[in-house]
């Protein structure tokens, strides 16, 4: 079986396991396990960050720095379908009392959209107090932000007084994509979040950066919100071989991905944009009177699994478990379903 369905279903490598089963431990809660204090130190220097957290998920990373930089009441500007609002169970208003406002575009957003939609604190408004960026954009198909247009955008949020996040749990493809080190790309956000099971191919775990005192309150919001782990150095263990291992293999993903984006174009009721694939992640629309979940099951019984994230569009995701001839043989499963269909 060929999954595509995102780049979280992939297995430790023998390597990894190995670093697993060595790995030294202690109890987190207490602050003594060796392995995760190596992995937030070492994530702290990736990111240029003073500070960094290990905690199990990408959704609880974005969710402890957004309460971190917010009051109940107030309001987080966002990029259209950011993952922090669409795929996390509407934990910013359930559990931070916090609520969104999407800014027009492809996910990706302006400094004229920031300062248009921005909301003053008076007593008959939600004060607009964070704008938060997504890179890569997930739902946008994995596209890399500028990194002009976020200091244009950033520059605009502290002009206005507002913090700024960055979910970015893919922050490894777009380095990779723009040549910039993850320092580059984290620089002048308070708070950042990345994952080791996007990407990467760690079995669980991402991190929340930022400055010492952001990263002491996100710290007692785990605890508040069950992430305190106790010997989570073997987690740990995997984040760490993957962060010295697998992130220059990345370019191989965006790679996989441009190919299947170029054997799909043009196939009859799939509607696919090559130019728009930047990084590991291909989105196809599909033509009416099909329909998404009709071409996920045809998929599935011919052994490729794909994700159908609308009735209309179906998401590819390449990662380090699929390689050129598995791509190769996804393409010609979607063509012959595209062709019976």
């Amino acid at each position: 079986m060929i999954d595509l369905r995102s780049d979280t279903v992939t297995r430790p490598t023998a390597a990894m396991r190995q670093a697993i089963a060595g790995a030294e431990v202690g109890d987190d809660v207490y602050g003594e396990d060796p392995t995760v204090r190596r992995l937030e130190e070492t994530v702290a220097d990736l990111l240029g960050t003073e500070a960094a957290l290990f905690v199990p998920s990408g959704t609880m990373a974005n969710q402890l720095a957004l309460r971190a930089l917010t009051r109940p009441g107030e309001e987080v500007m966002i990029g259209k379908d950011a993952h922090c609002w669409i795929h996390e169970s509407g934990a910013l208003a359930a559990l931070a009392g916090a609520q969104v406002q999407q800014l027009p575009g492809d996910g990706r957003f302006d400094a004229h959209a920031v300062r248009d939609g921005y909301k003053p604190a008076v007593s008959w408004l939600s004060p607009t107090t964070v704008v938060s960026v997504e890179n890569t954009h997930n739902m946008g198909g994995g596209l890399v932000w500028p990194r002009a247009q976020v200091d244009d955008v950033l520059a605009a949020a502290r002009a206005l007084g507002m913090s700024a996040h960055l979910d970015g749990a893919r922050i490894w493809n777009a380095s990779v994509a723009t040549g910039l080190p993850e320092k580059a790309l984290a620089a002048g956000f308070d708070t950042v979040s990345v994952c080791l099971s996007k990407g990467l191919g760690a079995p669980a775990g991402s991190l929340v950066a930022g400055a010492r005192d952001v990263i002491t309150r996100c710290h007692r919001f785990r605890k508040m919100y069950g992430g305190g782990m106790r010997q989570a150095g073997v987690l740990a263990a995997a984040g760490l071989h993957a962060l010295a291992h697998h992130r220059d293999r990345i370019v191989q993903d965006h790679d996989h991905a441009k190919l299947l984006a170029g054997r799909l174009a043009g196939a009859p009721g799939l509607d696919v944009d090559p130019a728009r694939v930047e990084t590991n992640i291909v989105m196809i629309d599909v033509a009416a009177p099909r329909s998404a979940q009709a071409l996920v099951a045809a998929c599935g019984e011919r052994g490729l699994r794909v994700s159908a994230i609308t009735s209309r569009r179906l998401r590819l995701v390449t990662h380090l478990d699929v390689d050129r001839a598995a791509c190769l043989q996804a393409a010609e499963i979607l063509l012959e379903v595209a062709r019976s269909a």
